[in-house]
């Protein structure tokens, strides 16, 4: 039996590539072990515009229906929209087809609980045994419901956060602001238009046909970016926003045209929550500091809780958290979601624009700078556990985190080495005050983690 290096199961979820790995049988057993597991009752599901999506939804119900459940089909919405609507039907769970920021011809089921969060840690785990052990609940067919039919859901969505934030405030001179929007022809295609105009702002959208076509990488990072600063530059917009295609992640671009960066997006949101509501602020143990400088200008405190959005929604759960996210452009606003949500962020972002009056790149301008470099490095997953072992021995000198992977802090920096949680790669990053610092330390811990593998 061949190999199939293109499944990645784990207590984050299972993705793979559809026609390869990622097979009708395979997801409906796994919605059959989410169906047993969760017990019977409505779960919401929703998908990402990907073209493999309906495909992965009938066998997600196919699974959901012989095991009980009552699937609640809310439609191509963003990620977030589908915790929300779990919380708002008091469904007992979700179930999110999208594999966000993965290449067309990836797809991925993220089962979600009835709090609204993802599930992890010993409930990932639970799920798992149960897909593992095949022994899933199984009902007759006259005991089976109709699919449930919700529309409107990205219209609750953007309600709600219209409700929490209110209009934008009204800038000098009275201009509305002028943002630009790149939504991949994903999931926020449709409602992120609509909502930032009823915000107040007016936009110019590229890329919002929710096709199931890739104009660009689905990643929002700086590389990825060139069509939405190149139309910030000829429409004299006042901001960018980029959005993946699950619409869960944001990146920001400066109204110079310029990529500021997802870890910043995080930190202007936490800029403009802790001015009108300080309190504490929790992000994982991979994001920049610059987050820790910004809280404590406002005098609150930050915590931080290992990489995973479910890891840093529980964790802000326990510490009563105003704003919380994770640096790769995730921003949870729990007045809102307790989820990474672009349309929070994109609402957070315009009011600190509004609200102060000032431009994308002069907030930049005065934020704590910090240089950060990012790596995958391909590494088989028996073999991740002895290379963390190797990177701690050779920095066992200096301060050292192991709660996720080894992070150590150096005198001028510091670095996180750990496993990714959808990939089998190890993932470095590596952060200080200089272009230069950051990436002596990148390339001296990327050499022993080389050596080792």
């Amino acid at each position: 039996m061949r190999a199939i290096p293109t499944l990645k199961i784990s207590i984050s979820g299972v993705r793979g590539v559809v026609g390869d790995s990622l097979t009708p049988v395979l997801l409906t057993r796994f919605a059959q072990a989410f169906g047993t597991y969760v017990g019977s009752g409505r779960i919401v599901v929703g998908r990402d515009p990907r073209r493999s999506g309906e495909m992965v939804r009938q066998a997600v119900v196919a699974g959901l229906l012989s095991s009980g459940c009552r699937s609640v089909d809310v439609g191509v919405v963003p990620v977030p929209t589908v915790q929300l609507m779990v919380r708002r039907l008091g469904a007992v769970g979700g179930i999110a087809i999208t594999a966000s920021h993965n290449p067309a011809e990836w797809n991925a089921l993220k089962f979600i609980g009835s709090d609204g969060l993802f599930l992890s840690g010993d409930r990932g785990h639970e799920l798992l045994d149960i897909y593992h052990q095949g022994d899933y609940t199984k009902v007759r067919g006259s005991e089976m419901r109709a699919v449930e039919l919700v529309p409107g859901a990205t219209d609750v969505h953007a309600g709600l956060i219209l409700k929490e934030l209110g209009p934008l405030p009204r800038r000098p001179g009275g201009r509305p602001i002028r943002a630009v929007l790149d939504s991949c022809n994903g999931a926020g295609s449709i409602v992120t238009p609509r909502l930032i105009e009823a915000l107040g702002a007016q936009v110019t959208a590229i890329n919002v046909t929710p096709d199931g076509s890739f104009p660009r990488a689905a990643e929002p990072s700086p590389e990825n970016l060139g069509a939405l600063c190149a139309a910030v530059k000829r429409e004299a917009a006042d901001v960018g926003f980029a959005q993946d295609m699950d619409a869960d992640r944001l990146a920001i671009v400066s109204d110079r045209g310029e990529p500021i960066g997802e870890e910043l997006t995080l930190v202007l949101a936490v800029r403009h929550v802790l001015a009108v509501t300080p309190g504490p602020v929790v992000t994982n143990l991979s994001t920049t500091h610059a987050v820790d400088a910004v809280a404590a200008q406002f005098g609150c405190r930050v915590t931080r809780t290992r990489v995973g959005e479910a890891n840093v929604a529980e964790g802000m759960l326990r510490a009563g958290a105003v704003i919380g996210g994770e640096g790769n452009g995730g921003v949870i606003y729990p007045r809102i979601n307790f989820g990474r949500d672009s349309l929070v962020g994109i609402g957070l972002v315009l009011h600190l624009l509004a609200a102060s009056g000032r431009s994308v790149s002069d907030l930049v301008a005065e934020l704590p700078r910090y240089r950060m470099v990012k790596e995958r490095v391909a590494c088989p997953s028996q073999r991740i556990a002895e290379v963390l072992r190797k990177v701690r021995r050779d920095y066992a000198g200096f301060p050292t985190d192991l709660r996720d992977g080894v992070k150590v802090v150096l005198p001028d920096g510091w670095f996180q080495v750990r496993g990714s949680n959808t990939e089998p790669v190890l993932r470095l990053v590596a952060e200080a005050e200089t272009d230069e610092a950051a990436a002596r330390i990148a390339r001296s811990v990327s050499a022993v983690v080389r050596s080792s593998r």
